[in-house]
């Protein structure tokens, strides 16, 4: 009979610190995701403050973490799910952001570029101390 070859097992990292952190993060996501939804300026403000901290908080747990050994499959797919959604939250915003500029130049349109004249540049000719005859 033969035996089965033994394969190293590696400890995951229990790490009662990166579950808080990774909660944290997923609920200042979703508290964002509502603010962003009912365009409240203020909350949106908040928490994305929120957010960034969090994630602050999260990469430093998770840097320690990664010292110490491999991360559970849940938890490591659970930090892929947070990314992905921290991503589409930047093309969301980016997206209303270029909406928003592409009417505000519609409304707003900027100054016309200055046309020079015989005197000089448009401005100046206007301006002109000369006397014409």
């Amino acid at each position: 009979m033969k035996l089965p070859t033994p394969t190293l097992l590696v400890p995951l990292v229990p790490d009662a610190a990166l579950e808080e952190s990774l909660s944290q993060v997923e609920q200042e996501l979703a508290s964002l995701g509502l603010a962003l939804h009912a365009r409240d300026a203020l909350a949106i403000d908040t928490h994305a403050t929120g957010l960034h901290r969090a994630l602050a908080q999260a990469i430093d747990h998770f840097a320690k973490a990664a010292q110490a050994g491999p991360l559970s499959p849940a938890l490591r797919a659970r930090l892929m799910r947070a990314s992905g959604q921290v991503a589409a939250q930047r093309e969301s915003l980016a997206r209303a952001t270029a909406a928003l500029d592409r009417a505000i130049e519609v409304l707003i349109p900027s100054e016309p570029p200055a046309v020079y004249s015989p005197y000089g540049s448009g401005q100046r000719g206007l301006r002109s101390a000369a006397v014409q005859v």
